[in-house]
């Protein structure tokens, strides 16, 4: 009977007691050996690290840091004796150090130098705040993004963004490697990663990039940071760009504050002993007495980690895979004159309150967390008065009121009212008045979406291994000109990678949320062959086209009235089987397309674009 098949439960304890060749270990000599390995036929020979053993396969981690599945009776006899060997070897550390029973990750009696060990102690001091697990590599941290500080005072340069809760959970939590590995080319932050987190602060808050996404403005000296060092993105999600030096308190006098997403610690200003840091690389790190690496605090750029020591993947500008946050409402342009002088929740924390003063005149945004999964926004614009809104994650959003008085001629303008054609436009109005009488629509002179706001959400999965990507732009960039309709308008190139093995068929939807809450589809495509890999510019030859916004168009290109950058979002589902969706006039709908595949989504990827107008 062979071992390796019977003992795959006993490896996570295993894992958890050795440190084999990663930086810092301390296991038996034996479990840090470089060996080479070849297969029976000597097709494959190569050198590489144990890592692992079960169910008839033996994992190694390549001297390039790769991890290579190999099974277990194609190795050669000598390695498969070693294998043997290594395995009665874990058997008997598991019986003289831990209980021999079935327990799971979180229920581990981790020794006090693993690698989880100590990444849970570092995490412990807000353990109660949030969800820690790990595996055989990863250490994974769940929060809902919202720190136990008031937030955003002291912003000048802001966004109109609020702090609301994300669901950084399950498969969109927070992963740090276990076994940091050196890179081979070191990637520096001042020239990549101006996308999405480059470390966790251990009170679950991710880490942006100090630069933000234009490349060249430090977030601090712009004014966009509270005292805190953190503000809230396009998606109202709170994240801090300068290190927490903050938590140094409750974290305990030479602990760490945060890790970098290549897993290496980052500590305060000082050494664990309490001296000064010193002698920092390009990076905002160095060694040890022990050899280990770890990156410090400093009150000058990078500030943090200037860039990743560790070896990370780089894609579209961001470390990958990383969780993504959702927005609820649409993104709004900055508002200049602002100073955030207040935040305040209540003690449940279904009311928060933003206070700000807008070149003297005192105004507050209230928001409040209903029952119904709804969150309820008050805005207290000062000497132009009130308004409300209620956004749901499902996109049926709606306004309410009172309204101000311009809000109110906007809406008499749309419904062709009083306040109709070549209505001057007012201070304080977010959208200039349509041309020749025309409604305001996605685009001037075209008639507005007449469909309602869809209702079919479904909870798709996302493992982050498929991508989904486009050769003419990055997700999360602008859109170029020529997929616009101030363009071309032909339809996008997409590719994607990494579909899961069972895919039957694609399906695709982009879709745009306007600032009125309304969703509107641009372009919908289904029966996508699931041998393609992707779509040529304009494609008309794969797949089936379904109903927009514009009706007679298969893709709309986007041409959004009004000032600012709209997002739009492009996903791609990977089907376990064909869909049949049910049209009930005309061409399948977004809603019916997602009520079709409901359930039968193996995984999904997203692209997200931006547009503005040309002036």
């Amino acid at each position: 009977m062979n071992p390796i098949r019977h003992c795959s439960w006993i490896l996570c304890l295993f894992i958890a007691v050795s440190a084999a060749a990663h930086e810092g270990g301390h296991g038996p000599a034996d479990m840090h050996e470089s060996r080479i390995w070849t297969t029976k036929a000597g097709t494959l020979t190569f050198q590489g690290v144990f890592e692992a053993a079960r169910d008839g396969k033996v994992f190694v981690r390549s001297t390039e840091g790769k991890v290579i599945s190999l099974d277990f009776e194609t190795l050669s006899s000598n390695d498969r004796k070693w294998v043997d060997a290594k395995m009665a070897r874990i058997r008997e550390i598991n019986a003289n150090r831990v209980p021999l029973r079935l327990v799971s990750r979180s229920e581990q009696a981790l020794p006090d130098d693993s690698p989880a060990h100590v990444l849970r102690a570092a995490f412990a001091p807000f353990e109660k705040a949030l969800g820690l697990r790990w595996d055989d590599r990863y250490f994974y941290v769940e929060s809902d993004g919202m720190p136990d500080h008031p937030m955003m005072i002291g912003i000048t340069a802001w966004q109109q963004q609020v702090p609301i809760p994300q669901n950084y959970k399950g498969t969109n939590a927070w992963r740090i490697p276990l076994y940091p590995v050196p890179a081979r080319k070191p990637m520096s932050a001042k020239d990549n990663f101006f996308r999405g987190a480059i470390a966790l602060a251990i009170n679950g808050i991710p880490i942006f990039n100090p630069i933000k996404n234009d490349g060249v403005t430090d977030t601090n000296l712009a004014g966009e940071l509270d005292k805190f060092g953190g503000h809230c993105g396009r998606a109202d999600d709170y994240h801090y760009h300068l290190p927490p030096t903050h938590l140094q308190d409750k974290a305990g006098k030479g602990r760490p504050i945060a890790y970098a997403l290549d897993g290496y610690p980052i500590f305060g200003f000082d050494e664990t002993d309490g001296t000064p840091a010193r002698d920092l690389d390009k990076f905002n790190g160095h060694k040890d007495a022990e050899g280990k690496y770890h990156y410090h605090s400093t009150k000058d750029y990078p500030y943090l980690n200037g860039g990743f020591f560790g070896e990370v993947t780089e894609r579209d500008g961001q470390v990958d895979p990383q969780p993504h946050a959702d927005p609820v409402r649409p993104a709004l342009p900055p508002l200049r004159g602002a100073t955030i002088t207040g935040f305040e929740r209540t003690q449940n924390d279904k009311t928060m309150v933003v206070k700000y003063d807008l070149n003297g005149d005192k105004r507050g945004v209230r928001y409040t967390f209903r029952e119904d999964g709804s969150i309820h926004f008050s805005y207290d614009e000062g000497t132009e008065g009130v308004r409300t809104e209620t956004y749901r994650r499902d996109g049926r959003n709606r306004g309410d009121q009172p309204k101000r008085k311009d809000q109110q001629k906007k809406d008499a303008r749309k419904k062709g009212g009083p306040q109709g054609k070549n209505e001057p436009r007012k201070k304080g109005d977010r959208n200039p008045p349509a041309k020749n009488g025309g409604p305001q629509g996605d685009a001037r002179n075209e008639e507005p979406n007449p469909e309602p706001n869809d209702s079919v959400q479904i909870d798709a999965p996302r493992s982050g291994k498929f991508l989904l990507k486009s050769p003419a732009f990055a997700s999360g960039s602008k859109m170029p000109l020529e997929f616009t309709g101030d363009g071309a308008g032909v339809s996008p190139p997409l590719s994607w990678e990494e579909a899961p093995a069972k895919t039957a068929s694609f399906a695709l939807v982009m879709d745009h949320i306007t600032r009125d809450g309304e969703r509107k589809v641009y372009w919908v495509l289904w029966d996508i062959p699931a041998s393609s890999r992707s779509l040529p510019k304009n494609s008309s030859e794969i797949g089936t086209t379904g109903a927009t916004w514009k009706p007679g168009e298969d893709y709309v290109p986007p041409r959004s009235a009004g000032p600012g950058e709209k997002t739009y979002k492009i996903t791609l589902y990977a089907l376990s089987e064909k869909p049949a969706p049910q049209a009930r006039g005309g061409k399948v709908t977004r809603d019916e397309l997602l009520a079709a595949i409901r359930g039968k989504v193996l995984d999904s990827a997203e692209m997200k674009v931006l547009y503005e107008r040309p002036e």
